[in-house]
């Protein structure tokens, strides 16, 4: 598998890892993956089965491992990518307390981006959140700073945050606050304009899209990066340059038929 994986790269296709395949972002990501001829190999890792309802495109390149991310570097032992797709995440509801959400979205990720050092990965796009910062007041959004600050010492080629804003779209698990947040913010969205805008709602699907689209820049060399860069290039994309991504990238994708 690894010399299959390996040579994708070589005829201008890539193979991935992805990391929280069954949340709303990472699930859209392994669909949109199955149907992108770019990519020609997707591992999943996930913690439980993998259900892709209504997923299209080709389903024999997909291997899907489920295991614990207490032991990743063992369930990943024969896996090789060029990317890795990050959409690791939880609230501190639904993990139960501040050391568990800890664990989720800080040292999950953390180890991830340590084994694709060690295994030669090239290019590692994780989500973050709008206002990550280290020095953030707010529990949550200090986390997710202190990871990219983290992942910043981490030496491949390229690390892409996603900071989104609030994420839409259909859940496999419910998460009532931010259902309510959500349908309060498509009924207020025409008014999230000037310096608002940055905090507009978006499509998990849209979020999807604009990591694949870097993927595929990253891996095809379309990115400017400066002569002798010291690792990892460091790129970052707030909600709307996400929006912006996926949208260039549907009129792209339309203009072809």
């Amino acid at each position: 598998m690894v010399d299959r994986e390996r040579r994708g790269s070589e005829s201008g296709t890539y193979s991935c890892l992805v990391a929280g395949a069954t949340g709303l972002v990472g699930s859209a990501i392994v669909k949109q993956l199955l149907a992108d001829s770019s990519c020609h190999a997707v591992t999943v890792l996930a913690r439980r089965p993998l259900d892709l309802p209504g997923a299209a495109g080709d389903r024999s390149k997909l291997r899907v491992i489920v295991a614990d991310f207490e032991q990743l570097g063992e369930a990943l032992g024969d896996v090789s990518a060029d990317v890795v797709y990050c959409a690791l995440g939880t609230t501190i509801k639904a993990a139960g307390s501040q050391e568990a959400f800890r664990r989720v979205d800080y040292d999950y990720p953390a180890s991830l981006a340590d084994w694709a050092e060690q295994t030669g990965v090239k290019h590692f796009l994780v989500i973050t959140a709008i206002g990550s910062s280290a020095s953030s007041p707010f529990f949550y959004s200090r986390v997710k700073g202190l990871l990219q600050d983290r992942l910043a010492t981490v030496p491949i080629e390229t690390i892409h945050f996603f900071q989104p804003s609030l994420l839409l779209g259909r859940r496999q698990t419910v998460r009532f606050g931010e259902t309510a947040a959500a349908a309060l913010s498509k009924s207020l969205g025409w008014l999230m304009v000037g310096p608002l805008r940055p905090y507009r709602a978006i499509e998990g699907e849209a979020v999807a899209q604009a990591m694949r689209t870097v993927a595929k820049q990253a891996v095809e060399g379309q990115l400017s990066l400066e002569a002798g860069h010291a690792k990892p290039a460091i790129f970052i994309y707030p909600s709307i340059k996400i929006a912006q991504l996926a949208a260039h990238t549907h009129e792209v994708n339309r203009s072809a038929y």
